[in-house]
């Protein structure tokens, strides 16, 4: 029982301390998780991160930056139709935007990624919220990629909402750790 708790408390320290790092460096690609949209134009959670990706984009840390999420039923549009509409706004080429529109899960879009993308992306820079920053990473790593986290720094996600979350994503990523990510995705699908 004390082991399980440690693990615990371990894994909710790990998902904390990446959320608040920033892994921003030079990488082969920069991906951004999706989030809802509201036909065509993104949530609050998914500006916040898109966003990021706008100040990022000068720094010149990658050439290509890759939009993840699909739809709900009903949906007019993919969360990431909406995330390259927004980021050409902004003035990210279009040229620039790789579109993974099927995932309905963290684990999805990523295995996605890294099936759309070739051989010359190895390194990828996620972009992400804080909380869920250290799970992104790890499913990136499980399916191939060598993956660092930029975590948005303008979360809509705060307070004991941002709190709850942590321990959600603390318990995800102890579980993924021992059965595997994929395995942890077919259970709670």
């Amino acid at each position: 029982m004390v082991l399980a708790l440690a693990y615990g408390l371990f894994s909710y320290w790990q998902v904390w301390s990446v959320g608040r790092s920033d892994q921003a460096r030079a990488v082969d690609a920069i991906v951004v998780m999706g989030a809802a949209q509201y036909d065509g134009r993104p949530s609050p959670q998914l500006a916040a991160r898109l966003d990021h990706v706008v100040d990022l984009w000068p720094e010149g840390l990658a050439p290509l930056i890759v939009v993840t999420g699909g739809n709900q039923p009903g949906d007019r549009f993919t969360e990431a139709d909406a995330s390259a509409a927004y980021l050409v706004e902004r003035g990210v080429p279009a040229g620039a935007l790789l579109l993974e529109g099927e995932g309905s899960t963290t684990y999805e879009s990523l295995s996605n990624v890294a099936e759309l993308i070739d051989d010359s992306v190895e390194t990828v820079l996620i972009v992400t919220d804080p909380y869920h920053a250290l799970r992104s990473r790890l499913i990136a790593e499980s399916v191939g990629l060598t993956a660092y986290v930029s975590p948005t720094p303008d979360s809509v996600v705060s307070g004991v909402k941002e709190v709850q979350r942590e321990f959600t994503e603390a318990a995800g990523v102890a579980l993924g750790r021992i059965i595997g990510f994929e395995r942890l995705d077919r259970l709670t699908d």
